[in-house]
């Protein structure tokens, strides 16, 4: 099966466990679940549940225990956009092409919906039925999760973008920042996926989170070339946004042929770590790739 294939398969499969997961408007508060269902089902590439399901399959883990994971992490990842573009942060008005929650409901609603996608990944994750992982491996699942999205993680990662904006950071200082911002939530998807699988040893554990860690800044590199490369009916959302926000980017610092050669020598240094991995592990290399071909 492509890659393409596997993205429509997985791409379906947690948009179905998500619906089962997602409250309806026909439960009380009925436009905060609205908010909810919005945020999430507004399209989007399903990257990181794709990591959670590829990772999981490499190491023959069972599906339905790569459901809740999978749809945790995209939870996390639906909250975090949802209080990005708001009037305090970003300020954006399109994602995916869509308006941002905060405009099609109001910046209050919109806030509580992000919170309540944030707490219910949690509720998923700690009351899946299909889990076949040990307790200990559940908790460590959690803790992967809320350490990913918290001060140390993603959270702590955009704090510090907002900090840097008017400010020229040098390149250390940048990597730092994507590392929490973008990289943790992927390097999360990967060590989820790793941790549904009995038992998983940690040399094999450790040269996944190479894998992911490389991915992951990767990823914000081409996020940076394709501000400047595509179109906002590309992106799904305005471009240019960087510039305008006068944000240090890979670009910025290494011009685009500079940050395009970054970005390919994480993909091989990904693909590398892969090496001890059987063919099973064939899609997470075509995703490594993937990464930096992609056009939005």
């Amino acid at each position: 099966m492509s890659l393409k294939d596997l993205m429509t398969t997985y791409r379906q499969r947690v948009d179905t466990a998500l619906d089962k997961w997602l409250p309806t408007p026909s439960i009380h508060p009925s436009h905060l679940h609205e908010a909810m269902r919005y945020s999430v089902f507004n399209g989007g590439k399903r990257v990181r549940p794709l990591l959670v399901y590829l990772t999981g399959k490499t190491l023959q883990v069972d599906l339905l225990s790569l459901d809740a994971p999978a749809c945790a992490v995209e939870l996390i990842h639906a909250y975090s956009l949802v209080h990005d573009d708001l009037p305090a942060m970003d300020d954006d008005d399109l994602r995916r092409g869509k308006p941002t929650c905060h405009k099609i409901f109001n910046e209050a609603t919109a806030i509580l919906a992000g919170d309540a996608l944030q707490t219910l990944a949690f509720h998923v994750l700690s009351h899946d039925p299909y889990s076949q992982a040990t307790d200990k491996q559940r908790l460590e699942m959690i803790d992967t999760l809320a350490s990913a999205s918290g001060s140390r993680g993603m959270a702590g990662g955009q704090a510090l973008d907002m900090e840097a904006e008017q400010k020229i950071l040098n390149l250390a200082e940048l990597e730092n920042l994507h590392i929490h911002k973008t990289g943790a939530l992927i390097r999360a998807s990967v060590k989820l996926g790793a941790l549904a699988c009995l038992p998983i040893e940690k040399s094999s554990l450790d040269k996944l989170d190479h894998y992911a860690k490389c991915i992951g800044l990767a990823f914000q590199i081409q996020d940076d070339v394709l501000d400047i490369e595509a179109d906002t009916a590309t992106l799904g959302k305005k471009q240019g946004a960087d510039q305008a926000h006068h944000k240090s980017t890979y670009p910025s610092l290494l011009g685009l042929r500079g940050a395009k050669q970054m970005a390919q020598e994480l993909v091989e240094q990904a693909i590398t770590s892969l090496q001890d991995f059987d063919d099973n592990a064939d899609p997470l290399r075509w995703i490594a790739e993937y990464i930096v071909t992609r056009q939005y």
